[in-house]
């Protein structure tokens, strides 16, 4: 194998320059004379040169040197892989500096490589991918994770390792695991941190988090510069850290941290995969190093624990050179990328690819110039060989070595570490498409989709050795308390009012927040600051506008709960129902004479009547043949029927007196047994309405809810200060000429009893905790029709995302459970309660709905008996009418004063007559005529055929 190592001496990291100031300073070098005279190879060239571009002294570079020439090795020695073809890597220092990592780059591409592995630094990245842009020389990157690389504007760049885009999402997912809403992103300000940092803003806002507070510090900045940083991130909320910087001078940060009393109890730390690069590349951190980062969580690239990695983890102290450091992921990744750029050449060359290089003619010499610009040529087949890079799929010891479209490699995925004791341990994995969990990602890869789905990590111990999940935030170490406005209300002050006495505010609402702040595991130090100048009630929006516009903290009263304000603050739980009702005066109403009437309505009545009689006239028939009380003169009868049915017999008369008549018959007992259970319901639902109706009270008002007070021209009024205003306006298109303002519950009794006529208003329009404290007050001369037309309620506001809301939110549902939130309710708000809902006369009075169902069985059952009866008359009618005599016939019809028709003839009259005989008589002459059969078979007669009736 044969190297070309070319070192500079050892510089600090500096600024990138522009390509322009590059070429200006070119210092002419010679060529090589293999490649100068241009000749073009028909066949595989005997050897190839691949470049190698990074920061030899550094935790990548030391990691990422025994690799490449490990790879380079066993590419040569493999047969299968470019036969007859010597790989050769020239390898060049960057000396981590942009300047000279452009410098380095255009002399390696003067050697005429085929592909450039590098760089690590991203800075150095973005320069050198517009000179293989224009070269056409593929720039294979292990190291260089800015995602703005991805960009088209950069066609040639190939990372070969995974991009901070999927890290910080990673990092999103854990912050929204533990219930993080912001953090602090600490960073070196290059195109890395920036870019990385971003994606990181973008990935929490999707999770309704964010960066709260972005402290970024220069590459190279001196410890006095970090200790400067972070005491001004240690004055902040948020106590959530995200550090973002470099493997070589990251341990600086945790450094001062410790020395600032940051690593403690309530402290969260999260690192991106340069902390577990430092830390896995030392032989053995010792002690002061790893008391600098107890507690950390750290994310570490995760690679399969293949064959081919196991084998090549038991290689690596035999690959190790001099002044190289221990292994860390960036080793596999820069062993692969050589694979990757040899198996492309093998693919490359099967399918009829050449090395050819031409001039470029955008780069001339002049006169001039000392510097030779066409000593960089293009590789012809650059474009060809690249899209056979993009191409490959094959394992490497990273993994799956494979490109989706927008040139990611499939399957990013990172190891989530805790740092604790001497070493770390894995807390679970993440990956974009299974999120967090507990399984390596290859297992959940084969496992269904809805069983990979719940994200779960194991125990993290947190600085201060502590296992319990830190708040993350805590109140600014500035020394102001939180500013929290209070409505200076001039009415319900039972709510909110101002007080001399400290805190200088008292009333319901304020007894709510202190209770809810007492419950917090931290003190919440806070001043109240009065809102208005007391002489009206104050615009609560105007209060929550100045919320969102920082000009509070918070606003703590009786401030109800609006899709407009949640747009721009945060509200808690609510700790009282709101809606909005109407009220309009009433009065007592005077009994009226005609009061019994009320409680039916007139179809009621009728048919109630129609039953009474319908029932008389059906027991009269079941009863008039078997019951002597029910016959006699036909005046006598049709009497016994209205007695039947309107008065005592068989309905009232059960229950206030003995009836006159008695039943005998089985059908007429079974008909009034289920009239009086009839009549039973309707006599107790009578007295129940009755007695409703007279005690109630009566509207002074046409308006019977919000539907009907809109459809009049009536005025309103409204609450001072009250978002009811904008609701009526704006959502229910009532004319601001309609509403007046009321200040006062004096103001509100005056303009309802005043009414519209007299300057007053119909109606008033307003919340209910206000009403049912206006009702109480004024003893119940007031109340509320139709029901509330908006359903809502109080909540204390906060400035958007304030993690304050949450554990308030919290401390008010504990405060709901343990019955504290009632007794705060019974001290300020207890008073004499009044009905809400009014009740009117017209939903008391009981109409034929509620009763169809009696009446219906009761008439079914009248039915039945009826056609039972009669088919038991027509049954016997025909028994009687063959063996009937003249005699017979007689006796039926005596009484009658006409001529009697033959049986025979079986005339309606007859039939009448038979009816209205008596059930006795007609069973003796039944019996007669059977007793007249037998003996006429006993003793047959000669005196001719039977006597047939006439």
């Amino acid at each position: 194998m044969e190297v070309l190592l070319i070192n500079r001496p050892t510089h600090v990291c500096k600024t990138r320059a522009l390509l322009a100031l590059i070429l200006l300073m070119w210092v002419p070098m010679e060529v090589r004379a293999g490649t100068e005279n241009g000749t073009h190879l028909s066949t595989r060239p005997s050897s190839l040169n691949i470049g190698a571009l990074f920061t030899l002294n550094s935790v990548i570079g030391r990691a990422a040197k025994p690799a490449i020439y490990a790879a380079i090795d066993d590419v040569n020695s493999d047969p299968s892989i470019l036969p007859g073809t010597k790989l050769e890597v020239i390898l060049h220092d960057t000396n981590c500096s942009a300047f000279l990592g452009t410098v380095e780059a255009l002399q390696l591409i003067e050697d005429d490589v085929v592909a450039a592995i590098g760089p690590q630094s991203s800075g150095i990245a973005h320069v050198i991918s517009h000179v293989v842009n224009e070269l056409h020389v593929p720039l294979l990157s292990f190291a260089a994770t800015d995602p703005s690389l991805a960009a088209l504007q950069y066609p040639y760049f190939v990372r070969t390792t995974q991009s901070d885009h999927f890290q910080m999402y990673a990092v999103a997912d854990v912050v929204e695991y533990f219930g993080w809403r912001e953090v602090i992103a600490i960073f070196v300000d290059d195109d890395c941190g920036r870019n990385g940092i971003s994606i990181l803003g973008d990935a929490l806002a999707k999770k309704r988090s964010k960066i709260s507070y972005k402290a970024a510090f220069s590459p190279g900045a001196s410890k006095n510069a970090i200790t400067e940083l972070l005491v001004g991130v240690n004055l902040m909320e948020s106590r959530v850290f995200v550090v973002h910087v470099n493997p070589d001078s990251g341990l600086t940060i945790f450094s001062v941290a410790k020395s600032l009393g940051m690593m403690t109890a309530g402290y969260v730390w999260i690192a991106t995969d340069w902390l577990p690069s430092h830390l896995d590349s030392l032989e053995s951190p010792g002690l002061d190093t790893m008391n600098l980062v107890q507690g950390v969580v750290a994310l570490r690239h995760h690679t399969p624990d293949t064959d081919l990695k196991k084998s090549f983890m038991s290689r690596w102290k035999k690959l190790k050179h001099e002044g190289s450091s221990g292994f860390n992921s960036y080793a596999l990744y820069a062993y692969d990328s050589i694979w990757l750029a040899a198996r492309a050449l093998e693919v490359f060359f099967n399918e009829g690819g050449k090395i050819s290089f031409s001039d470029d003619p955008k780069l001339k010499d002049t006169n001039r110039s000392t510097l030779h610009l066409t000593s960089l040529r293009i590789f012809d087949g650059g474009q060809q060989y690249l899209q056979t890079i993009l191409k490959m799929n094959f394992t490497g010891v990273s993994g799956q070595i494979q490109f989706d479209q927008d040139k990611y490699l499939v399957h990013p995925a990172y190891e989530i570490l805790n740092i604790g004791g001497t070493g770390s341990r894995r807390i679970g994995y993440w990956s974009n498409s299974t999120g967090l969990s507990a399984i390596a990602p290859e297992i959940l890869y084969k496992m269904p989709f809805s069983a990979n789905t719940t994200a779960q990590l194991y125990t993290v111990i947190w600085p201060g050795e502590t296992t319990a999940i830190p708040r993350g935030w805590v109140f600014p170490n500035n020394g102001t308390p939180l500013r929290i406005a209070v409505p200076y209300r001039v009415s319900y002050q039972d709510f909110v009012a101002k007080d001399k006495s400290p805190p200088g505010v008292r009333g319901y609402c304020i007894d709510v927040f202190e209770a809810a702040v007492n419950l917090l595991p931290y003190a919440v130090p806070r001043n109240y600051v009065l809102y208005g100048n007391g002489k009206r009630n104050p615009e609560y929006s105007n209060l929550v506008f100045d919320v969102a516009q920082n000009n509070f903290d918070a606003a703590v009263g009786d401030v109800t709960i609006t899709t407009n304000r949640t747009r721009i603050v945060d509200f808690t739980q609510p700790y009282m129902e709101s809606g909005l009702v109407v009220v309009v005066p009433v009065k007592e109403q005077k009994t009226s004479p005609w009061a019994f009437l009320k409680p039916f309505t007139y179809q009621m009545w009728l048919v109630t009547g129609a039953f009474f009689l319908f029932v008389g006239a059906v027991v009269w028939i079941l009863e008039h043949r078997m019951n002597q009380e029910f016959r006699g003169p036909p005046r006598k009868q049709l009497m016994t029927i209205f007695w039947l049915g309107c008065f005592t017999s068989f309905s009232f008369s059960t229950m206030f007196f003995s009836h006159r008549e008695n039943t005998v018959s089985t059908l007429g007992r079974l008909v009034l047994i289920i009239w009086l259970f009839v009549v039973l319901i309707i006599n107790s639902s009578y007295t129940a309405s009755l007695t409703s109706i007279l005690t109630v009270q009566q509207l002074t008002s046409r308006i019977e809810g919000i539907d009907s007070l809109i459809a009049s021209n009536d005025p309103i009024g409204v609450q001072d200060g009250s978002f009811a205003w904008k609701y009526l306006v704006d959502e229910l298109n009532i004319a601001e000429s309609r509403l007046v303002k009321l200040k006062t519950m004096e103001n509100y009794i005056e303009a309802l009893q005043y009414g519209p006529k007299r300057g007053g208003v119909a109606a008033i329009v307003d919340e209910l905790p206000y009403i049912e404290l206006f009702m109480s007050n004024t003893k119940c001369k007031f109340r509320t029709v139709g029901q509330e037309f908006t359903k809502s309620g109080w909540g204390f506001a906060f400035q958007r995302d304030s993690p304050l809301a949450v554990d308030l939110s919290t401390a008010i549902l504990q405060l709901s459970e343990n019955g504290d939130l009632q007794k705060i309710h019974n001290k300020w708000l207890t008073h004499n309660e009044c009905s809400i809902q009014m009740n009117e006369v017209d939903s008391d009075r009981l109409s034929l709905t509620s009763f169809w169902g009696l009446f219906l069985i009761c008439g079914v059952a009248c039915f039945l008996s009826l056609t039972v009866f009669f088919c038991r008359i027509l049954c016997q009618y025909r028994r009687f009418i063959p063996a009937a005599v003249e005699g017979d016939v007689e006796e039926i019809g005596s009484g009658s004063t006409r001529s009697r028709p033959s049986i025979r003839s079986a005339s309606f009259k007859n039939l009448m007559d038979f009816v209205d005989t008596k059930e006795e008589k007609i069973k003796h002459m039944l019996k007669r005529k059977g007793s007249d059969s037998k003996h006429d078979e006993a003793s047959p007669s000669s005196d001719g055929p039977p006597h047939s009736p006439s």
